[in-house]
């Protein structure tokens, strides 16, 4: 690629992490602003919220101006995200999508699930349309240089919960549960008829390598991360019930596989999730403005992962610089390097080659005090 070096080291780094077996530090996704970094020019600006998501012209020549003022070290690699809104089904399925500068939301499109049409792949739904063609720009002006990111389609009650609105759900699942559980069955049908479009389009020719929108994740075939955010409103059992097998089902679909487990209300659900031997790595979001993926409090769910075999992805951002390096070393030090990434907010060029520096000295094939 264009904007990095040593990248077939990086992917075969990438590609034993799905599988806890990379040796030496762990991955780092570790972008270093370069110091004669200059900032985005005016006229580069989005001027409407049309050029900020739906020009390809405007939006690859932002990410292009991004690429040319950063170093992407370690394992991170340059990637554009495309995305409508995180989970961009419900609009391909009917929901209207509305674009603000800082989000994208969905209109309720279903009054009453009875009434409402399968929730089946429509190829002539405007905004799949829409969206497949953007995709389809943008990689044509991309070429080589860099990854175009899968976007985040997002599944299972997630996607009716946008449609339907999140309140009506909940009353769904105690009225209409069998209604439910068969239009999660749909939409998770459906999902492979845009994921699989959007993999064709974007994956590297010679090895299918795929990475998914903002999680900066890559590998050999089929990449995704999976969630269920519906969850933290869900007991145990109705998880189970609904969600648990259509995501396996989803996942054996999959080649490389992160699930994205949102907000304390979510944690209950750990042991369900790691008993899906195909999701093969999770990530740990405390919720809006909570502490990063370092602090101690979160080992009860990594103790799960590393007893289930799986990797783990770790968001460091809480305090500064050596904070940063405290928090990852106390993860490194009690869970090992295999098998677990860093995504360390961008920083000075400097201070970022410190940091690998250090990582590649201080973490390097180190087993771990956590046993099972």
């Amino acid at each position: 690629m264009l904007y990095k070096e040593n990248w077939d080291a990086a992917k075969n780094r990438w590609n034993a992490y799905w599988k806890q077996a990379n040796t030496g530090r762990p991955l780092l996704c570790l972008i270093g602003i370069k110091p004669d970094a200059e900032r985005l020019p005016e006229k580069m600006q989005p001027a409407n919220l049309y050029e900020r998501y739906r020009d390809a012209g405007q939006i690859v020549a932002r990410y292009r101006h991004f690429c040319d003022n950063h170093v992407f070290l370690a394992d991170s690699f340059p990637n554009l995200s495309v995305d409508f809104g995180p989970g961009s089904i419900a609009g391909y399925l009917g929901s209207e999508i509305v674009f603000h500068d800082d989000t994208v939301w969905f209109s309720h499109c279903v009054e009453d699930w009875k009434d409402f049409p399968d929730l089946v792949f429509n190829p002539e739904n405007k905004w799949w349309k829409e969206h497949y063609r953007l995709i389809k720009d943008v990689r044509a002006l991309a070429g080589d240089d860099f990854y175009i990111g899968i976007p985040d389609l997002m599944e299972n009650i997630d996607i009716l919960a946008s449609m339907r609105g999140v309140q009506d759900m909940i009353f769904d699942m105690v009225d209409e549960p069998d209604e439910v559980a068969r239009r999660i069955r749909q939409v998770s049908d459906a999902y492979f008829e845009y994921y699989d479009r959007f993999y064709d389009l974007v994956k590297s020719g010679k090895d299918g390598g795929s990475c998914y929108t903002v999680f900066q994740i890559w590998g050999n075939g089929r990449t995704a991360k999976l969630q269920c955010d519906f969850s933290a409103l869900m007991s145990p059992q109705n998880f189970r019930e609904l969600i648990q097998q259509p995501l396996r089902e989803q996942a054996r679909r999959l080649d490389n596989v992160l699930y994205h487990l949102d907000g304390p209300d979510a944690i209950k659900h750990t042991g369900a999730l790691m008993e899906i031997k195909e999701i093969d790595a999770l990530q740990w979001t405390s919720g809006d403005h909570g502490p990063d993926g370092t602090l101690e409090d979160w080992d009860v769910i990594y103790d799960q992962v590393r007893r289930a075999g799986k990797s783990i992805w770790v968001k460091v951002y809480s305090g500064g610089y050596d904070d940063w390096i405290r928090g990852a070393e106390r993860v490194v030090m009690k869970y090992g390097s295999r098998g677990l990434f860093f995504h360390f907010p961008s920083m000075p060029e400097e201070q970022a080659r410190r940091l690998l520096e250090y990582a590649d000295r201080n973490w390097s094939d180190i087993e771990g005090t956590f046993t099972w």
